[in-house]
C-alpha cells in the first residue's frame, strides 16, 4: 500500500485452497539461526502438520523442519520453536485448504453485482466471481496488519497502475488496482503467510496479481469482509 500518484488529478487519501495455494511466492531466506532444543507449546500440532513423528518432544530433525518452514515464510525468530505464531500460520493454511473450490459457501460476498473481487480477511483468501459463478481462485492473500487493517465493505476499483511505486514506503507495487484510498490489490515478493501483514493493501503473488489485472477493470466491485487474525 502507498501514496497514489495520478497525472492531472489530486491523489486520494492513504491509510496507512486448491492448487493456487501451492504457488505462493516465498519470502527471501532469513539469516541462518541456531536451532533450539526447547519443546514448544504447539509441538504436536506442528509435528503433525510437517509430517514429523508426533511425540510432542523436540528433536534435532523436528527443529530443522520447523526452522525451514519459518525461514520460507519469514517467521522470526526462525529458531525451530513450535510457538503460537508458527502454529497460527499452519492452522490458517489448513483452514484455507479446507475451503476447496467453494470460497463463498457462507454467501457473504454479494452474488447480485456481476463480476466482483471478494476478500475474506478471516481466512486471508480472495477470489473473483460473476454472480454466483466462481471465475478465479480462491487464492491466499496477505492483508493489513494490526493498526493498518484493510478496510471492510463494498468498494469499486477506481484506478489501475501496472508499474506503481509507493511514495509513502518507496517500494514497487506492480499490478496495482486501487479500490479504497491507498489500498489496492498488488503483487509482492513475499510469502502470503509472512507475518504480520501489509500496510493495508491486499498483497498477492505476481502470478495472481497478473491474473487479477487481466480479469478486472475500473468500476468492478470489490467486497472485503471478516477480520484478519491478530487484528
Amino acid at each position: 500500500m502507498g501514496d497514489i500518484r495520478r497525472r492531472g488529478a489530486v491523489a486520494l487519501g492513504v491509510t496507512g485452497l486448491v492448487a493456487p495455494l501451492a504457488l505462493a511466492l516465498t519470502a527471501a531466506p532469513a539469516q541462518a539461526a541456531s536451532c533450539t532444543s526447547q519443546t514448544g507449546p504447539y509441538q504436536k500440532q506442528v509435528e503433525r502438520f510437517l509430517g514429523r513423528p508426533v511425540d510432542g518432544k523436540q528433536s534435532a530433525a523436528d527443529c530443522k523442519a520447523v526452522q525451514a518452514f519459518q525461514t520460507k515464510h519469514g517467521i522470526t525468530p526462525n529458531i525451530g520453536y513450535a510457538g503460537s505464531v508458527t502454529w497460527g500460520v499452519m492452522d490458517l493454511m489448513n483452514k484455507q485448504k479446507a475451503v476447496g473450490n467453494k470460497p463463498n459457501k457462507d454467501g457473504k460476498c454479494p452474488v447480485n453485482k456481476g463480476r466482483i473481487a471478494c476478500v475474506n480477511l478471516t481466512l486471508q483468501l480472495s477470489w473473483i466471481q460473476d454472480g454466483a459463478k466462481l471465475v478465479h481462485g480462491p487464492v491466499p492473500v496477505r492483508t493489513g496488519r494490526d493498526g493498518y487493517e484493510t478496510r471492510t465493505g463494498l468498494k469499486k476499483i477506481y484506478w489501475r497502475d501496472i508499474d506503481h511505486v509507493s511514495n509513502l514506503y518507496d517500494v514497487p507495487m506492480p499490478y496495482s488496482q486501487f479500490f479504497n484510498g491507498g489500498q489496492a490489490f498488488h503483487s509482492v515478493g513475499l510469502s502470503m503467510w509472512n507475518p504480520p501483514g501489509s500496510h493495508g493493501c491486499v498483497n498477492m503473488t505476481p502470478t495472481e496479481a497478473k491474473a487479477y489485472w487481466s480479469l478486472l477493470k475500473n468500476g468492478d466491485d470489490v467486497f472485503v469482509y471478516g477480520r484478519k487474525p491478530g487484528t
